[in-house]
């Protein structure tokens, strides 16, 4: 790849999935952003993906770099192709989705424009199986840009997926996505709290998520709720090591509450292994021991949460059974709404 400045570094984390790899690439290669590097990170592929990568490689060398390395998830092939961005800014892709053309080059102008550390674009979601779109997300925010601050708890309700997203590289030097299936993303926009300061939002829908059965984001197991726990705790200790803990410790305890209490909750429920009730127990203890403001929270207010919209007052209700300890009702209620009305409430 010849030298020249890259405004934007676009990371793909493939593992396997060599059916949609060409249209995931094709997109990318034709980005009306031009100042661009794609950094394709096989991660010991089994299926064709790996010659696939190599053909695009030689195919548009000034803008594919191909790495090959051994099976360790999707957590260090975004933490290995971060090592290797040379960007301005830096962003990611999983190969079974798509983007629009543009995709690169309004999340890039909107950075600089604002001299934003994030920009967050809107995306949808596509059923894999029936090709409809599921819901929109972002768009809600507009056009605008966004300082993150104690008492605005936006950055909590922003979904923590890092392809629709640019940020700049050297925010990210020193922090990393961590060892956690599924939820990788989640803790680094946690940790980013304390680092970024302005976020721009595109209220465009520039990238179109696939819903497969198989994805991660659709199945949580007991460990993997241990695993959160314990990661919550290092996002816990990194507020206080970038002294940042009392100034955000509202932020915090309400993305805890929301991320585990809410959303992983609802998604470990459909694991006939766990017992779930046991489960929402202990994590209201875990809650009150180690984010005891999710109980008192100024963002879990009903004055609050009334003037908010109805996704925050939604999330006010759920905090509400959780504190009379009933969590279950609010579970139960979910899981009608998505299973038999086909309703999904995406806080």
């Amino acid at each position: 790849m010849s030298q020249r400045k890259v405004k934007l570094s676009i990371v793909a984390a493939i593992y396997n999935l060599e059916e949609y790899l060409p249209r995931c690439l094709d997109a990318l290669v034709n980005q009306t952003l031009k100042d661009i590097e794609i950094i394709c990170v096989d991660d010991g592929s089994t299926d064709s993906a790996p010659q696939i990568v190599d053909e695009y490689a030689e195919k548009y060398p000034d803008k594919i770099r191909a790495f090959h390395k051994e099976n360790g998830g999707e957590f260090t092939s975004r933490n290995y192709g971060l090592e290797r961005a040379v960007g301005e800014y830096v962003t990611f892709v999983d190969v079974d989705d798509y983007v629009e053309l543009n995709w690169a080059e309004k999340l890039y102008k909107a950075a600089k424009n604002n001299n934003a550390d994030l920009v967050v674009c809107a995306f949808e979601r596509i059923s894999l199986e029936t090709g409809k779109v599921t819901s929109t997300d972002i768009a809600g925010f507009g056009e605008c840009v966004k300082e993150i601050k104690s008492d605005d708890d936006f950055i909590a309700f922003v979904n923590p997926a890092p392809w629709n997203k640019a940020y700049r590289r050297e925010m990210l030097k020193d922090i990393n996505f961590l060892p956690l299936r599924g939820f990788n993303d989640t803790m680094l926009l946690m940790e980013l709290v304390t680092i970024a300061k302005r976020v721009a939002f595109v209220p465009d829908v520039l990238y179109h998520y696939y819903l497969r059965n198989d994805s991660q984001i659709h199945s949580v197991n007991e460990q993997d709720v241990k695993n959160l726990k314990k990661y919550l705790l290092e996002v816990k200790k990194f507020y206080k090591q970038t002294k940042k803990y009392d100034e955000m410790k509202y932020i915090l305890d309400l993305m805890a509450f929301l991320h585990l209490g809410t959303s992983v909750m609802y998604r470990a429920s459909y694991d006939e292994k766990i017992n779930i009730k046991k489960m929402t127990k202990d994590t209201i203890k875990y809650l009150n021991k180690n984010f005891p403001t999710w109980r008192k929270n100024p963002f879990l207010t009903f004055r609050y949460s009334i003037k908010k919209g109805f996704k925050h007052f939604a999330l006010w209700g759920v905090s509400i059974l959780y504190k009379w300890n009933m969590p279950m009702i609010y579970i139960r209620t979910y899981r009608f709404l998505v299973d038999k009305l086909k309703i999904d409430i995406k806080f």
